[in-house]
């Protein structure tokens, strides 16, 4: 008789064992207690969002995955590349009725909160290039679930192409137009969201996730929701702890673009919260409680750090890498990554940063400024150049298949 599976053994035991059932070195999370009166909308039913996926797109996903349409359906909406543009002909019309639900914008979007969203990436759009990726994108690989399911998916096959479809999100939701008709951030998000979904379908078949994986499907609402908090909330707190000063009405828009971007991914009303306060209760129980290492992160965070460095030998190299990721997520996440100390590049940053900001936002005056704030100025400027205009070309589309290699 074979021997069951962690996955079989976690689906009988329902949705319980789901939540309850450890992965190696990843720490145990209490029963879920945040309330959905601090959700845009303000009521919900209070289910777990760790037994909760995408009603909508799953069962379709893997439908055009298992009638073989999939090939088809990529090469066709590669065409769809603006909010407003109307689908591909040819499309499957089940999926089409899912694409034009899936991309309106919900009636609590407000343009006047869009519009000053705009203005603040704009004017924060050096420090949120850097951010997005060394601490929302290097915070990704101490996320369990989210490692294993990138490592194991398609997505750890080639994760230059993932870092740059990641980026085209982050790239997306900063543009003037983001949710606009002729803006692509709803595009991005729709696809992401077909993309999610054959994961959930694809990955529960993989013997290597299989071994490792703590819960019956990937990528639920809570999974969701944790990287969701791992872009704005992870970044606001850090713009916070570096004192710069933004005004609420800008905190409150960029917040609004995010909860945009959250309900665009198939995430419920009634987990996206309602403010940064209710934001700050959410993380402090999803992402706070989950941070842990484990080998696939560590692998991932190795990858990442080589695509960097490989990206300019000379502004981007490894050790500049290193010391920012640790300058940016501490010691502790630092050591779980396996990342050496880098004495000069962590002293320059230790010493030379703060003074950056304060100068950057006008709170100290520039005579004759050490030429180190000049070196960090160009190091983000092309940490933004590199990763997100490569972003601009790239192509969301379907998985077929599960990650064929482990390095």
């Amino acid at each position: 008789m074979e021997k069951p599976s962690r996955r079989d053994l976690l689906l009988a035991s329902g949705a319980l064992g789901a939540v309850g059932a450890l992965g190696a070195g990843a720490p145990a999370q209490a029963l879920w207690t945040w309330s959905p009166q601090g959700s845009v909308v303000g009521a919900g039913a209070g289910a777990d969002p760790r037994t909760v996926w995408d009603d909508e797109a799953d069962p379709l996903v893997a439908s055009l995955i298992d009638r073989g349409a999939v090939p088809q359906v990529n090469k066709l909406l590669r065409e769809w590349t603006k909010n407003g543009q109307a689908l591909p002909a040819g499309l499957p019309a089940d999926l089409r009725v899912f694409i034009e639900k899936a991309r309106a914008l919900p009636s609590w979007a407000d343009q006047a909160k869009l519009a000053t969203a705009f203005k603040f990436n704009e004017k924060r759009g050096l420090y949120l290039g850097v951010l997005y990726g060394f601490a929302s994108g290097m915070i990704s690989t101490v996320i369990p679930k989210e490692a294993r399911a990138v490592y194991y998916s398609q997505g750890g096959a080639d994760m230059k192409d993932r870092i740059s479809k990641t980026a085209k999100l982050g790239y997306d939701i900063g543009t003037r137009n983001a949710f606009a008709p002729d803006g692509e951030m709803i595009v991005t998000c729709v696809k992401t969201r077909l993309v999610h979904a054959a994961v959930r379908h694809l990955l529960p078949k993989s013997p290597h996730w299989d071994k490792v994986a703590d819960e019956p499907v990937p990528i639920s609402q809570l999974d969701m929701m944790v990287t969701w908090h791992s872009l704005p909330t992870t970044v606001m707190r850090q713009l916070k702890s570096w004192r710069v000063p933004i005004p609420a009405a800008e905190a409150d828009a960029f917040l609004h673009s995010w909860q945009l971007t959250a309900y665009m991914l198939g995430i419920k009303e009634e987990y996206i919260p309602n403010s940064w306060t209710a934001a700050e209760s959410q993380a402090k129980q999803s992402l706070d409680t989950v941070l842990a290492p484990t080998p696939e992160g560590i692998k991932l965070a190795d990858i990442l750090l080589d695509l960097g460095a490989q990206l300019d030998g000379t502004v981007l190299s490894r050790s500049v890498l290193t010391a920012f990721t640790r300058f940016l997520l501490g010691d502790e996440i630092a050591g779980w990554l396996k990342l050496p100390r880098t004495p000069v590049f962590t002293g320059i940053l230790e010493t030379a940063w703060m003074p950056f900001i304060a100068v950057r936002e006008g709170l100290l005056p520039f005579p004759l400024a050490p030429a180190a704030y000049w070196t960090l100025d160009e190091f983000i400027r092309k940490f933004v150049l590199l990763y997100v205009s490569e972003a601009k070309e790239i192509s969301i589309e379907i998985p077929l298949t599960n990650n064929p290699n482990y390095p």
